[in-house]
């Protein structure tokens, strides 16, 4: 490879990081218009002129008339003047608007890139998938809205996890991406252990998605106690609903019991891990991002019990997904180094590593 082709394609991993950052902001600001009850505040998809904010006084009054007709209104908010309903609009509006960002920030670099070669024929298909995972998205979002503006005063559970989950799908895919752009793969280089790496990212992604249903059934705001729910070790009628299995979904106790539990699980798992990869001898980015994985790990459960004591102020919760969020990216990181490049220094004696 020469050193253009290499300058080339390190340019196309830094761009992919770029847009994976992008999502992130998207992820969290999504977080915070669903805290502050502002994810309903706009009552209609326009893709293209959507972007536009009301302009006038007018144009104001149009979209705080439509919010006035759907159920969050009449049974929450009934009597919020039009200044409060703009507090709760550019929350909304700011989200959708970092959904279009991304879509032009990924499209219009992945043409340059595609015509200077720096992204190959056999990997465009791929970044077309990306392109249109991200599509997918956008309309993901618009579906999950639209649960909450006829019956429901908040969108269904159901659907906010699906638009995290997608969201989150595409941030790792992106991710992945660039990381073969920038640390491309050495082929064997991979350590017994790798599959373990993988398994991690999906159960932390797993643990973020019953974040999601937590959040849905505003399952952080009873039993504000740790390590005990309100004294007791599961939540009281923890099974109530009929049949039994809809209450992992549907019991706002059960949900967060249930995320409390994974919870454990996550730094359980992220310590057997790096203690596996201290017994391998990893070094380099392996063993980097291991230790990255534990400590980011052990802020999340910090923050986790600290956001449930509290219960849920809005900075404190929308840290806790900003750092979900790292955690995700620093296990995938992780998994990318013990699948692709930590055999070759594994294998290396630890004398001859000390």
């Amino acid at each position: 490879m020469t050193l253009a082709s290499f300058e080339s394609r390190r340019a196309v991993g830094i761009w992919l990081l770029a847009v994976a950052a992008i999502i992130v902001g998207m992820v969290v600001v999504g977080g915070l218009t669903r805290l502050t009850g502002s994810g309903l505040s706009i009552t209609e998809w326009d893709p293209i002129v959507g972007a536009i904010p009301p302009l006038n006084h007018a144009d104001w009054m149009e979209a705080f008339h439509k919010y006035q007709q759907i159920p969050q209104y009449t049974r929450e908010n009934a009597g919020m003047t039009l200044d409060g309903f703009k507090g709760i609009f550019w929350w909304e509006w700011s989200h959708r608007l970092l959904g279009r960002l991304i879509g032009v920030v990924f499209f219009l670099p992945f043409l340059w890139f595609a015509w200077r070669g720096a992204i190959t024929r056999k990997e465009i298909p791929r970044m077309i998938v990306l392109f249109l995972l991200g599509g997918l998205q956008g309309f993901i979002g618009w579906w999950m809205v639209e649960s909450g503006l006829e019956v429901r005063v908040s969108v269904s559970q159901y659907r906010l996890a699906i638009h995290l989950g997608t969201a989150l799908i595409l941030f790792g895919a992106i991710l992945w991406t660039a990381l073969e752009y920038l640390r491309p793969k050495a082929d064997g280089a991979r350590v017994s252990f790798a599959k373990w790496g993988v398994a991690f990212a999906g159960l932390v992604y797993f643990q973020m998605l019953l974040g999601a249903i937590v959040a849905g059934l505003h399952a952080g705001l009873i039993y504000n106690t740790w390590p005990s729910m309100d004294g007791r070790f599961a939540p009281e009628g923890a099974f109530f609903f009929k049949p039994w299995w809809t209450n992992f979904t549907e019991n706002a106790g059960l949900a967060q019991f249930d995320h409390r539990m994974v919870a454990y699980l996550v730094g359980i798992s992220a310590l057997a891990l790096w203690l596996r990869g201290k017994r391998a001898h990893l070094a380099g980015y392996a063993r980097m991002t291991g230790d990255l994985v534990l400590g980011v790990t052990g802020l999340q459960i910090i923050l986790g019990i600290l956001t449930l004591l509290h219960q849920v102020p809005e900075a404190l919760a929308a840290f806790h997904q900003f750092i979900a969020v790292a955690l995700l990216a620093s296990a995938l990181w992780h998994a990318y180094e013990l699948r692709n490049h930590a055999e070759r220094q594994s294998v290396q004696p630890a004398a001859a590593i000390a």
